[in-house]
């Protein structure tokens, strides 16, 4: 779907029974930020069975609902002084530990203060890539997941970078706090990853369309009704780990698109007091990219680097530890 002036004709199905108007276009048109489709509502750009309706207005079975979005201005990445925490640079590449919220790259929604502008202010030089909103960017990280990213300042360098991702040689290690236990200590998670055809903003794991997918999982820290994982990557598929842990019924803690922070209620009641302090002292998924090994482009250097946990991931495992 393209962010452009032509009209999308939806129709609202059973599934979209008493639906609001804004919750249905944010499910059907992934592509438009949630300010965005409010913004189009607000200004009349959205019809119901040829009428104009609130945001909240609650769709019936058959209404047709004609989205006609106002052309924007391209969006491009500019310079801006935002602080970056950086590991290691040289005039190839860098390694940058992302904090959250930090979005990587502009995008609907996001049009600056992300990732890529920080690093067009610090560097002169970025590798240009395929797309000129994500220069440099070998691989992404989700705007609430911390850690570490490595970042392309040459042309090559993200040519060779990218390749190692797809031999599967550069190793990306994660730790991710999950709800309930696992049945095994390890195990591989593997499903197809493609879009969720209901909710068009989440991936899932789809029997038809998906891109092949490995997950790695050990269990390092049982806190009862949570675990702390070490988790792999074999392959780099969006929201990976998010998906293959909530299809597997142990959704990331503080995942407001996968998990399912209600869970507090089914954890026994001499634990939901914790649970429920774990929560809302996560305040995010807890998911941080912890470890990144790979070869350096120019002489073939292993390189290894490790990124602390962040202060608020850190807390509420020290919290659980302490309360157990």
């Amino acid at each position: 779907m393209s962010d452009a002036a032509d009209r999308l004709v939806l129709t609202a199905g059973p599934d979209d029974a008493d639906q609001r108007l804004d919750t249905f276009l944010h499910g059907r048109c992934p592509d438009f930020s949630r300010n965005r489709i409010q913004s189009e509502l607000a200004e009349g750009q959205v019809l119901v069975d040829g009428v104009v309706r609130p945001k909240g207005f609650r769709l019936q079975p058959g209404m047709e609902v004609v989205f006609t979005p106002q052309p924007r201005r391209p969006m491009t990445a500019v310079a801006q002084d935002i602080p970056l925490q950086v590991l290691y640079e040289d005039d190839d590449l860098a390694v940058i530990d992302k904090q959250a919220p930090l979005v990587v790259h502009p995008a609907p929604g996001h049009a600056d203060g992300t990732l890529v502008n920080a690093l067009l202010y610090r560097y002169r030089s970025l590798a240009a890539g395929d797309d000129p909103l994500r220069p440099g960017i070998v691989h992404r990280l989700d705007r609430n997941t911390t850690g570490l990213l490595v970042v392309a300042r040459r042309d090559r360098v993200l040519a060779a970078l990218q390749e190692q991702i797809q031999a599967r040689t550069m190793g990306r290690i994660y730790l991710a706090l999950s709800w309930g236990r696992w049945a095994g200590d390890e195990a591989v998670l593997e499903g197809d990853i493609g879009r969720d055809q209901r909710r068009r903003q989440r991936m899932a794991v789809v029997k038809k369309g998906g891109r092949p997918a490995v997950t790695r999982y050990r269990v390092l820290e049982d806190h009862g009704f949570v675990q702390l994982c070490r988790v792999e990557l074999e392959t780099g598929r969006t929201h990976q780990i998010r998906v293959h842990f909530a299809r597997s019924g142990h959704p990331v803690v503080g995942d407001p698109l996968y998990g399912d922070d209600a869970r507090v209620r089914g954890v026994h009641h001499l634990d939901r007091r914790r649970a429920d302090a774990m929560v809302k002292a996560a305040g995010r998924q807890m998911l941080h990219a912890s470890e990144l090994h790979f070869r350096h482009p120019a002489d073939g250097r292993e390189m290894t680097f490790a990124a602390p946990l962040p202060p608020d991931m850190a807390a509420v495992l020290r919290k659980l530890a302490h309360d157990a």
